[in-house]
């Protein structure tokens, strides 16, 4: 015969095991809801920013996750950006856009994104195709599932030279073959009188310019996410 005694430690038993499990189960539904998208960004200067402007929070990358997450669109980020690199020219510290690739792009991120690079111009047209081609194909091998963003370089006036407009019909052309999406900032006219957005060298874009740029590329990253539930 059962005492009344075991009765009522088993029955304190079953509640206390039911009030441990909800919090796991509550915790569980949230993780279920709440998706972070892992983004990589591959550039040069306009990403890292430098004395003129956009540095630390100043810089469009700090500034389009702030745009991002005021819309429900929670992100983390890897950033592999070198003044002075592209495709085919090697930065300040020695690095082409497949190398910041390979540093920075992960197998679980749901975008990547290229921006640029005007620092291309003097790279031999067929090299630099070759160049741009292995730099996506190393980057889906990496990241198979991620979609991919491509931005074309900038141009601070509607002067554009050639060479530049070349780097854009490449990247555009490579875009295309690697699935995708390119941005033409050139077509667009990114930056055209607008000069207070360039530094008094004539090239980097100051704190406003990269405000203007976050504001561009941000509902760009946006449109390539998973929308929150």
């Amino acid at each position: 015969m059962i005492s009344a005694a075991a009765v009522l430690a088993f029955a304190a038993a079953v509640v206390f095991a039911g009030a441990q499990r909800t919090p796991v189960q509550e915790r569980d539904v949230v993780a279920l809801q709440y998706s972070v998208n892992r983004i990589a960004v591959v550039g040069d200067s306009y990403t890292t920013g430098g004395e003129l402007g956009g540095l630390g929070a100043n810089g469009w990358t700090a500034q389009a996750w702030r745009l991002l997450a005021a819309q429900g669109l929670a992100t983390s980020a890897d950033v592999g950006a070198e003044g002075g690199a592209g495709y085919g020219t090697r930065g300040n510290r020695g690095s082409l856009f497949e190398d910041l690739t390979a540093r920075t792009v992960k197998p679980d991120d749901r975008l990547v994104v290229f921006y640029g690079s005007r620092n291309d111009q003097n790279v031999d047209p067929t090299q630099y195709s070759i160049l741009v081609y292995g730099t996506f194909q190393l980057a889906r091998r990496l990241a198979p599932s991620a979609n991919f963003l491509v931005i074309g370089p900038p141009w601070p006036t509607a002067d554009v030279p050639g060479t530049i407009v070349r780097i854009r019909d490449t990247l555009r052309y490579q875009a295309r073959l690697a699935g995708a999406t390119f941005i033409d900032p050139i077509a667009l006219g990114w930056f055209v009188g607008k000069p207070e957005l360039i530094g008094a060298d004539g090239v980097h874009p100051t704190d406003a310019g990269h405000t203007y740029m976050a504001e561009k590329i941000a509902p760009l990253i946006g449109a390539q996410l998973p929308r929150p539930i």
